[in-house]
């Protein structure tokens, strides 16, 4: 009797042991996506944005603005998501926009879908809140007007000197 409750214990131990590291890989957080970012998402008329993201623990929260390419449909908006491991998951607060990415120090790439664009990559690269492509914190830009001129557009992202 003992022997039998003894391996059943072992196969408990045992078996919990293999269902703990998957649940490790889910919630494990290994990145901070904290901080300004500025990149684009879609292959053919790539749509460029800048975005401000706080995290706390796996929660994350920020805005998004679109910055270009508005004739189809603005994005731009509040987002939410999450991180487990490596990989940033979000979606914007009208449910029009969601995306998966993986962080890799200052830059994070992977897959975003939308009714504008359906399926397309995304690339977003960490920049610093006072250089000349981040003007102004991104939650001060929920009024901008489009950038309507690609004069406009090259004032925004112009590298700093």
């Amino acid at each position: 009797m003992r022997a039998a409750l003894g391996v059943i214990a072992a196969a408990f131990v045992f078996a919990s042991g293999c269902a703990q590291k998957d649940w490790i890989d889910r919630t494990l957080v290994t990145v901070d996506v904290t901080g300004n970012w500025h990149g684009r998402f879609g292959e053919r008329a790539a749509r460029e944005m800048l975005v401000e993201l706080k995290q706390q623990g796996s929660t994350v929260t920020g805005f998004l603005q679109q910055t270009t390419l508005r004739s189809f449909g603005d994005l731009s908006g509040p987002i939410e998501g999450t991180v487990a491991g490596d990989v940033f998951r979000f979606r914007n607060s009208r449910g029009t926009l969601e995306g998966e990415v993986t962080v890799s120090g200052d830059e994070m790439s992977g897959r975003v879908s939308s009714y504008h664009v359906g399926g397309a990559s995304i690339y977003l690269r960490r920049v610093d809140p006072s250089s000349s492509r981040w003007p102004r914190p991104v939650s001060d830009m929920r009024a901008l007007t489009p950038i309507r001129s690609e004069e406009q557009h090259r004032a925004l992202v112009a590298p700093s000197r």
